[in-house]
């Protein structure tokens, strides 16, 4: 699903909303998870899952096409990790 796709079933699901307040909704959503990762925080959905970081050191990488090392800096990555009613879904 895309978000286009997101706003179109909240829509639908909700005839009283217009789609450019759906998408407004969508995006306050979104926006809000990613300002929170950005701080360091992190976002629980209950029955979801939760975001959070998580810390890479500095690597060397190789260049796939020369074979040459690369120095890979130091960053922070987004991690999911799916509540239990989610895995329990998948898996029925």
């Amino acid at each position: 699903m895309i978000r286009s796709e997101l706003v179109e079933l909240l829509v639908r699901q909700n005839p009283h909303l217009r789609v450019q307040e759906a998408d407004r909704i969508v995006a306050t959503i979104l926006d809000s998870i990613v300002d929170q990762l950005a701080s360091g925080g992190r976002v629980e959905l209950r029955g979801f899952g939760a975001f959070s970081t998580r810390d890479r050191e500095a690597r060397e990488g190789r260049n796939p096409r020369t074979g040459e090392t690369v120095a890979v800096a130091a960053k922070r990555v987004p991690h999911f990790k799916p509540g239990k009613e989610l895995r329990l879904r998948l898996n029925a």
